[in-house]
């Protein structure tokens, strides 16, 4: 089971972005629990948090897969463990 992951991407705008990464998540049949986007001066900013329970990869696995998705399509996506990015950004 995949414990909830943070995906974050960011970079500048252009035409599909929400889509490719969307495709790749249900391709993999991960679940989007919430997800937030905004568009700023021309820069995309879109977290997510996701789980599934029906996942076949490991978690470097999809990392490094919705990494290179980033690089083709010219944005940074990064993925965390959710308990990780909570410690992360604890005041």
């Amino acid at each position: 089971m995949m414990k909830k992951t943070i995906i974050t991407v960011l970079g500048k705008d252009s035409v599909g972005i929400i889509a490719k990464v969307c495709t790749y998540l249900a391709n993999n049949k991960i679940n989007i629990l919430d997800i937030n986007q905004t568009i700023t001066g021309g820069y995309f900013n879109m977290m997510m948090i996701v789980e599934s329970d029906e996942i076949h990869k490991t978690f470097p696995d999809m990392a490094m897969e919705l990494e290179q998705i980033g690089e083709e399509i010219g944005v940074r996506i990064q993925a965390q463990h959710a308990e990780i990015f909570e410690m992360m950004h604890r005041i």
